[in-house]
């Protein structure tokens, strides 16, 4: 077996631990409560997170036998692979809609990394990495700070379901960035562990930890209520751009085919970003066919004691069933007895029995 072919093998098999770790992800994020510590507790969820990791280590691995234009455009093929096995397990069928929305996104994100060249350094200075790590965790914060509010948008009203579409991508952005900026440090890491003293090596370990822990954590949030597809292609575009991005304006890489490569690689965004605004509308527009309901929150009727909402035969909030607690009367006598305390059918309240 030839080195190229071992390196597509190693790729696909990548593409396919991802998009198991986005449908296990996207289950969860249905089923299970928003809380982050109980899913600490769940044996798919820690599944998940060995798919990921297993998926990132097949790629550093296959990049070591074959070259970058053919590893990380193979990297689209996650994809492909987790539509129809969503759909499978979800048991609807892909949308044409979404089908387009993939083929655009491939496209736009196959051509980006085909036009993104290597010829400079390989590795970040420590001043870099503190560059880079003070922009990407400000993107971080932003995009979910920014995700807040679309959150109580999302709870009611004509627009609840294109507000938690785009929480659900903004989210997904945030896990994208998040993983770009790993992978940059993992390729520096790579390059320089052997050399590098102890007091160099922690810290980037460290960014590198802090980073992979808040994209699987802002990952596993898009998918709550976003569905599978377009936070999925979110993160796995804004992944490699990130990367592409660090490397061209701190490695000195730049585009194949000069000025020429730069104008197709910005044609090549611009029609991934269309693949984007695709799948996010498809997935409003499926929320809204399915009449899905937001999460529970607190409504005005919660305050009102269980025994007063059941047994109204006309769908109506009953009046709570008076209880054992006194009620004062206006002349400050609280002893009345229970005739007094009912209303009566004209809605009056009768007055106490004489001799009272």
């Amino acid at each position: 077996m030839t080195p190229l072919i071992l390196a597509v093998l190693l790729s696909v098999v990548s593409a396919v631990s991802y998009a198991g770790a986005a449908l296990l992800q996207e289950r969860l994020a249905v089923t299970t409560s928003p809380r982050r510590l109980r899913l600490l507790r769940s044996a798919t969820w820690w599944l998940a997170a060995v798919l990921q990791g297993a998926g990132a280590l097949l790629h550093v691995v296959a990049l070591g036998y074959g070259p970058l234009t053919v590893v990380q455009p193979l990297g689209v093929l996650t994809l492909v692979l987790a539509a129809p096995l969503g759909a499978a397990v979800a048991r609807r069928r892909v949308t044409g809609a979404a089908w387009r929305g993939i083929a655009l996104v491939s496209a736009g994100l196959a051509g980006i990394l085909l036009l993104t060249g290597a010829q400079g350094r390989t590795a970040l200075t420590g001043g870099q990495q503190a560059v880079l790590a003070v922009a990407v965790l400000g993107a971080v914060v932003l995009l979910v700070a920014g995700s807040a509010p679309l959150v109580r948008t999302g709870r009611g009203g004509g627009g609840a379901g294109r507000a938690r579409a785009l929480r659900s991508v903004a989210l997904a952005l945030a896990a994208g960035v998040a993983y770009g900026a790993a992978s940059v440090l993992v390729k520096t890491f790579a390059q320089t562990w052997t050399d590098s003293p102890l007091t160099r090596t922690v810290p980037l370990l460290a960014l590198i930890a802090l980073f992979a822990g808040a994209g699987l954590a802002a990952s596993q949030a898009s998918y709550r209520g976003g569905g599978l597809a377009a936070p999925l292609a979110t993160a796995t575009v804004a992944n490699p751009v990130v990367a592409a991005v660090a490397g061209i304006l701190l490695l000195d890489e730049g585009f194949r085919y000069g000025l020429l490569g730069a104008l197709l690689a910005a044609l090549a965004a611009a029609v991934t970003a269309w693949g984007l605004v695709v799948l996010t509308y498809d997935a409003s527009a499926r929320r809204a066919r399915d009449g899905e309901r937001p999460p529970p929150g607190p409504r005005p009727e919660d305050s009102v004691p269980f025994r007063a909402r059941v047994g109204a035969a006309d769908g109506r909030l009953a009046l709570p069933e008076p209880g054992p607690a006194v009620h004062h009367r206006r002349d400050g006598d609280p002893h009345l007895p229970l005739a007094a305390r009912v209303p009566s059918p004209a809605g009056a309240c009768p007055e106490p029995a004489a001799g009272r």
